[in-house]
Parts: structure tokens; C-alpha cells; sequence
């Protein structure tokens, strides 16, 4: 099994487009005012828009990982985006930035390199 894609419901579709090409996902599907499909720059993964008339937000967390972290908060905090967290080293090995889409579904941006599939108390296989 792999996982193919997340699907996010948001109020407008052009809007969060617009926010997920600045994070430097690929637009590969454009079915407007309805839907969008984007693939991950690194890796297969997909990453989809919903569009619905009224998002409330949960507690539901997508995770993008980045190979130069703290370079890209910068970078995207130059194109006007807005963190609730700045870069941190976190216990798990991790290091975690958050910030929220225009609809306010939460996203961490973060770098775990080997940490993200094999921890050190990762169970044996």
C-alpha cells in the first residue's frame, strides 16, 4: 500500500492555489472553481483541493517535509507568509516550522532526514 494523496477542503480554489504553488508544490490538475491537484516537487506524493462552502478548520495537520528548512521559512516569509512557529528542534528528532493556509488548515513545514522513518525507538520490522 502507498499513501497516493491528501485531499484538503478549502472556500476558494484559485486562492489556495495560489498559497500551495508559493509553498513550491506542481500544479498538475485545474478543474475550477471545484478542484486542483498538485504533486510534490520531491517524491510521488499528490496533494489536492476540495473546494466546499464552508471550512472549518480541525485538528488535522499536513506535514511537508524540506531539505533546507530554515531557508525556505525564509524565503517564504520575503513572499508575505505568515508563521504561528518559527524553525524549532523538537524531542523527536525533528525540526518544525507552522503556518496556516488562507482557509486556516494547519501545515508544518519540517526536516527529519533519516529521523522521519527510522527514529531511534523505531520498532524492529
Amino acid at each position: 500500500m502507498n499513501l497516493n494523496q491528501v485531499t484538503v477542503a478549502v472556500t476558494d480554489v484559485p486562492r489556495a492555489i495560489a498559497f500551495y504553488q508559493c509553498l513550491g508544490l506542481k500544479l498538475i490538475v485545474e478543474n475550477l472553481p471545484d478542484y486542483a491537484r498538485f504533486v510534490c516537487p520531491d517524491g510521488q506524493a499528490s496533494f489536492s483541493l476540495s473546494r466546499e462552502a464552508q471550512v472549518v478548520p480541525g485538528s488535522t495537520l499536513v506535514y511537508f517535509e524540506c531539505g533546507e528548512l530554515d531557508a525556505e521559512v525564509v524565503r517564504l516569509q520575503a513572499e508575505g507568509l505568515s508563521f504561528e512557529q518559527l524553525p524549532q528542534d523538537q524531542p523527536w528528532l525533528w525540526r518544525e516550522a507552522y503556518l496556516r493556509d488562507p482557509d486556516g488548515n494547519r501545515i508544518c513545514l519540517y526536516r527529519a532526514g533519516e529521523n522521519r522513518l527510522n527514529p531511534p525507538w523505531r520498532l524492529p520490522d
